[in-house]
C-alpha cells in the first residue's frame, strides 16, 4: 500500500479555474481537503535509500557477530535465563504498558492500536549497536534480538487479541509474516559470518567490530534522519502521541532493567535487557500499519512509529551518555585509591625497615 499525504488546501484561485476542487490524481477529497498519492520521485528515493540501508544493516550485523564467542552464545541458549527474562520484557512488559498508556491518554481507538502494535513488535537490531558501547553482553544481546523476532511470529497475533479487543477486532490487523522472515534472515545470516570469522580470525574480528561499531552508531542516527525526511508531510499528529511516544521508551528502558536487576542478572547483563526491551522494531511496526489501514486512518497516527524511534533513540544516547561518564569517573576513582594504597605501603615498608635497623623481610617485599 502506498504512503499518503494531506495536501495543502487550494486557494479561491484555483477552485475557480478548476471545475473540481481536488486535482485528478487525488484519491479522497473532502471539501477542500485531498489525499494525494507519494510522487514517484519520493517513492524512488524511498527505494534506493531503503536498499542502501538494508546493506549497510547486514554489514553492521556481521561486525557485530564479530563480538560474539561461540561457547558464550551457545550457553545462553542452553541456560536462557538471560533470554526468558528478555521475553517476560519484550512480551509482557511492553504490550501492558502501551495497553495501560493508551487508556491513560484516553486516545482514539485507531490510535490507541498503534500503540498497542508498536508495544508488540520485537526489539530492533539498533539494540545491538548501543548495546556494544555500553559494554553490555553481546551474546545475550544477539540472542535476545534473533529470539523475539523469531517468537514474534506467533506472540504478536496472541498479544493484539488480547490487548485490542475493545477497540477492534484483531483480525484486521494484517501481519506481515514475510516481513518478520526476512528481518529474521538479515540479522541470522551476517551475524553468523561474523561469528565464523571471530572464531577463525580473531585479530581481523575485532578490527572489523571497531569499524562496525562505528558505522552502526551512525547508522542508528541516519535512518531516524531519513525517515524523518521521508516523511516529513505526516508530522501533524494528536499531542497525545507525542506524549505517548515521549514516555513509551523511557517506560521500556526502566521497566526493563528493573525487572533484569530483580530476576539477578549482572550489571552489564541488567543494561542489555534494558536496550532490548526499550528498542522496538519501528520499521515493522510500519509496515503493519500501512497494510492494515486506510488512507484517512493513517492520517490519524501514521507517524507515531517515527516518534517513537526518535525517541528511542534519544534516551538510547542519554543512556550511553550517562554510562561513559559514570565509567570514566569510575575508572579514575579506581585508579586514586590503587595509588593512595601503594603509597600506604610504601610508608609501611619504610617505617619497618627503620625499626628493624634497615632490614625488610621476604614477606613485606
Amino acid at each position: 500500500m502506498q504512503t499518503y499525504f494531506l495536501s495543502q488546501q487550494f486557494n479561491s484561485r484555483s477552485l475557480a479555474e478548476n471545475s473540481t476542487a481536488c486535482p485528478a490524481n487525488a484519491t479522497i477529497c473532502n471539501g477542500t481537503s485531498c489525499v494525494l498519492p507519494e510522487d514517484n520521485f519520493n517513492e524512488t528515493l524511498s527505494i534506493i535509500l531503503s536498499t542502501v540501508l538494508t546493506i549497510m544493516l547486514a554489514l553492521v550485523m556481521f561486525s557485530m557477530g564479530c563480538n560474539v564467542e561461540i561457547k558464550k552464545f551457545w550457553g545462553h541458549i542452553k541456560r536462557p535465563w538471560g533470554i526468558f527474562v528478555g521475553f517476560l520484557c519484550q512480551f509482557g512488559i511492553m504490550p501492558l504498558t502501551a495497553f495501560l498508556l493508551s487508556l491513560a491518554f484516553n486516545v482514539l481507538p485507531i490510535q490507541a492500536i498503534v500503540v498497542m502494535i508498536m508495544g508488540c513488535c520485537p526489539g530492533g537490531t539498533a539494540s545491538n549497536v548501543i548495546a556494544y558501547w555500553v559494554d553490555g553482553d553481546m551474546d545475550l544481546s544477539i540472542s535476545m534480538t534473533t529470539c523475539s523476532t523469531l517468537l514474534a511470529m506467533g506472540m504478536m497475533p496472541l498479544c493484539l487479541f488480547i490487548y485490542t479487543k475493545m477497540w477492534t477486532d484483531s483480525s484486521t490487523i494484517v501481519l506481515p509474516y514475510d516481513s518478520i522472515g526476512i528481518s529474521l534472515v538479515s540479522l541470522i545470516i551476517p551475524v553468523s559470518f561474523g561469528i565464523y570469522v571471530n572464531h577463525r580470525w580473531p585479530s581481523k574480528a575485532k578490527i572489523i567490530l571497531k569499524i562496525g561499531s562505528i558505522v552502526g552508531a551512525v547508522l542508528v542516527v541516519l535512518i531516524a534522519v531519513v525517515g524523518g525526511v521521508l516523511y516529513k508531510g505526516s508530522w501533524i499528529i494528536s499531542p497525545k502521541l507525542w506524549v505517548i511516544g515521549t514516555i513509551f521508551p523511557a517506560a521500556g528502558y526502566t521497566l526493563g532493567f528493573l525487572l533484569a536487576r530483580i530476576a539477578g542478572l549482572s550489571w552489564h547483563r541488567c543494561r542489555t535487557v534494558s536496550l532490548e526491551t526499550g528498542m522496538q522494531n519501528s520499521q515493522l511496526c510500519s509496515t503493519i500499519v500501512q497494510l492494515s489501514f486506510t488512507p484517512e486512518q493513517l492520517e490519524l497516527m501514521f507517524t507515531f512509529p517515527l516518534i517513537y524511534s526518535i525517541f528511542q533513540l534519544l534516551f538510547a544516547l542519554l543512556i550511553l551518555g550517562g554510562y561513559r561518564v559514570y565509567r570514566r569517573h569510575r575508572v579514575k576513582t579506581k585508579t586514586d585509591v590503587e595509588k593512595t594504597e601503594e603509597k600506604e605501603d610504601s610508608k609501611s615498608i619504610s617505617s619497618h625497615a627503620k625499626i628493624n635497623g634497615g632490614f625488610v623481610s621476604n614477606e613485606t617485599k
